[in-house]
């Protein structure tokens, strides 16, 4: 992504008294009406003190759960906001509606360098089909219009592309970071590039990993992925989670990735157990030697060493998914070495380092190294397809806005 391909807040000139209507990512996990993790919360923090320290009024939108356009309590943003005031340090009000004349009067009254956050915008069944009657009465509320949430950004929405096109629209900071962290990921990358993609199941990265044989140089399968791969090379990998309807698929991809000069490193050792539990009795075996009744539940030493030697000689890495079962000890254990290997290379400034999704973010900071990573993206959805090469409607509605 280069500078001119869209605005962000650099661009957006004097704000104050401005109602800025920012699309922002509060759908965060809750347990008796507490915020239980704040990361994204904490992402919004730039944007918002920016803009509201210039005298705008800052309006934050958002959705949160899947309340399918209907008025339901327990999908209410009331109580994240609490929560958002200790992280801003500042007060933050709450307007219980994000549509319509009514709010827009609401909106108007605010002062100058205010912060509220707009209720639910899933409430409308307009949000998630973008219908027009609802984006312009959404538009009503706001001046300018400011997209800070890659992670919605997958998403057709009438907050995340139908403001953008009625609206003056901006890249917030978080949004910026992002896309310029994945720019020179994959975008525009240094190579040789290597990417990790790890998970349970081939079918669910099929698109990812016909991408990646296309743009990167190495190519490390993890997971119960690989196990899918190793059959589909005639690996017997006896009662491992296991895709075997898709071994013709598997050995396209790998063809795929021989005519690309993308090199596919596949686990030449594991570790196995009988039974998926928490430390049970466990062999470390060359992948020929997995018994019939045992389960590859992680890669083993021998090849972790590889792998950490192929990351030495890589200036980009994309890493999405875990190497075994890293939830469940000592199914941890590669997951985390390779993770260490990858951070000690970016502190050294050898490797720029971009990892995303849910169970990739879980894993390095089981790790305590995502804080070492060059960039950790905490979207699931929106990174996935990034991978994927999608278009993503948030990010172009930016692009093409005038």
């Amino acid at each position: 992504m280069s500078d001119n391909d869209f605005k962000t807040l650099d661009d957006i000139g004097d704000v104050t008294s401005k109602r800025i209507l920012v699309r922002v990512d509060l759908n965060v996990p809750m347990a008796n009406g507490e915020v239980t993790d704040d990361t994204r919360l904490r992402a919004l923090i730039p944007t918002v003190t920016e803009l509201a320290d210039k005298g705008a009024k800052v309006l934050l939108l958002a959705h949160f759960g899947r309340p399918k356009g209907e008025e339901r309590p327990e999908f209410s943003l009331k109580p994240v906001v609490p929560a958002l005031s200790v992280i801003l340090g500042r007060d933050v009000s709450f307007l219980p509606g994000c549509a319509g004349q009514d709010m827009a009067d609401e909106t108007g009254k605010l002062a100058n360098g205010s912060i509220c956050v707009l209720e639910n915008t899933r409430f409308h069944p307009g949000e998630e089909a973008n219908d027009d009657a609802l984006v312009e009465q959404m538009a009503k509320l706001g001046d300018i219009f400011v997209n800070d949430a890659f992670s919605a950004a997958h998403r057709a929405h009438a907050s995340t592309v139908g403001l953008a096109k009625l609206l003056p629209a901006y890249a917030g900071r978080s949004m910026e970071r992002e896309l310029n962290a994945l720019d020179k990921a994959l975008g525009n990358p240094e190579h040789p590039v290597a990417a990790v993609v790890g998970g349970a199941k081939v079918s669910s990265k099929l698109d990812v990993l016909r991408q990646m044989v296309e743009k990167v140089d190495h190519l490390i399968i993890g997971g119960g992925m690989a196990n899918t791969f190793l059959a589909a090379r005639g690996v017997d990998v006896g009662k491992s989670l296991c895709e075997h309807d898709l071994a013709d698929t598997a050995n396209a991809i790998l063809e795929a990735a021989d005519q690309a000069h993308c090199t596919v490193h596949l686990p030449y050792d594991v570790v196995v157990a009988k039974e998926f539990r928490p430390n049970p009795p466990t062999r470390t075996v060359n992948v020929h030697e997995v018994g019939p009744d045992e389960m590859i539940l992680d890669i083993g030493p021998a090849a972790v060493e590889a792998l950490s030697d192929v990351l030495k000689t890589c200036k980009t890495l994309v890493w999405n998914g875990p190497l075994g079962a890293f939830e469940t000890p000592p199914f941890d254990v590669a997951t985390v070495a390779l993770a260490k290997t990858a951070a000690a290379l970016t502190k050294e400034g050898q490797l720029l380092s971009v990892a995303g999704g849910g169970d990739t973010v879980a894993a390095l900071n089981h790790a305590g190294v995502a804080d070492d990573f060059s960039f950790v993206s905490t979207a699931g959805g929106a990174f996935l397809e990034w991978m994927e090469g999608k278009v993503l409607p948030g990010v172009e509605a930016l692009k093409q806005s005038d």
